[in-house]
């Protein structure tokens, strides 16, 4: 029997339907595609916010760490610490996501001045 190596200690679930973000003003800006959650400690350390463009096309995804997201009861969804034009201008892709190793978590990271979370 072969031994095999864990490549990363995040797991993806996608299943967040409908789960909306919205700014710190309270314009709406996307939804909550995935979360990224640490298999070892079940902690949230990512959320993968999907923004569509003009007319809903052109959809983009942006991975933003956890902790830059607060969770607002009333609206039932999720409020956006960071100002929606640094979020544009950070790390993101259309079509096929990046493997999201440490790499690549560390550079999310840095984009938005927080501590990078232990992916690997």
């Amino acid at each position: 029997m072969t031994e095999q190596t864990e490549t990363t200690s995040l797991l993806v679930q996608a299943k967040t339907e409908g789960l909306k973000v919205h700014t710190r003003d309270g314009d709406g800006l996307g939804e909550v595609h995935a979360l990224m959650v640490d298999k070892r400690s079940g902690h949230t350390t990512h959320a993968i916010i999907s923004i569509s463009g003009f007319l809903g096309m052109n959809k983009s995804f942006y991975p933003l760490p956890f902790e830059l997201l607060s969770y607002n009861a009333v609206e039932d969804g999720y409020v956006v610490t960071a100002d929606r034009r640094l979020l544009e201008g950070g790390p993101s892709w259309a079509n096929t996501p990046p493997e999201f190793n440490q790499a690549y978590a560390d550079r999310v990271a840095s984009y938005y001045g927080v501590s990078s979370a232990n992916v690997a």
